[in-house]
């Protein structure tokens, strides 16, 4: 059996974009997904990366057609200009963390509940009330928001490590552990699918 280990970010277009795909390939393949959020802004820092705010703006406007472009190609709804965007994402990322750590609802479906928040629903998932919202629908204590602080706070620091360590440098990231082999952006789940079915 397979094991992936998925860094993102919440804020991640890109992510959001994966939409459940990754699960349905994990499903097929009998693979397991560990999800990793972590701070993707540091992560560019570590890693030779740019943020969005700081980059040219001839890459800002390619980014600008590419995201409706793949939006549409997937037939997903999207607004390129998010009312929360860019975001804090800890306290998203700590609820994730937490309800992966206790188990018993969907965690695929929780980190794409917090991604559609951000680029379909115009919600702040920095937000405590949205943050026991998503993680309800997805069913998992709401309470998590808050339990989980600690340890996710923890995690998600030890996330952005082992990122670096890794060789990671972007999101969506997908390493599988037994081979090494990593596949970055939600266009390479394909090349994903097909490895894990050589494994």
């Amino acid at each position: 059996m397979a094991n992936i280990d998925y860094y993102l970010g919440t804020i991640s277009p890109w992510a959001y974009l994966a939409g459940d795909r990754l699960e349905r390939i994990a499903e097929r393949h009998g693979a397991t997904i560990t999800y990793k959020p972590l701070d993707l802004l540091q992560l560019f820092d570590r890693t030779g990366g740019v943020r969005p705010a700081n980059r040219h703006p001839s890459r800002m406007e390619y980014r600008a057609q590419e995201l409706p472009r793949w939006a549409a190609h997937l037939d997903m709804p999207l607004n390129l200009k998010p009312a929360f965007w860019p975001v804090n994402m800890a306290p998203s990322s700590y609820a994730i963390i937490a309800a992966q750590q206790a188990g018993g609802g969907d965690i695929g479906g929780l980190v794409q509940g917090f991604l559609r928040a951000v680029w379909a629903e115009e919600r702040d998932i920095s937000d405590d009330a949205t943050i026991r919202e998503v993680l309800s629908a997805h069913g998992f204590d709401a309470s998590l928001a808050d339990s989980g602080l600690f340890v996710g706070a923890e995690t998600y620091g030890r996330n952005l490590e082992q990122a670096v360590e890794a060789g990671v440098f972007g999101a969506p990231f997908y390493v599988v552990r037994e081979s090494g082999q990593k596949f970055w952006g939600q266009d390479r789940l394909d090349f994903l699918d097909r490895h894990l079915a050589s494994l």
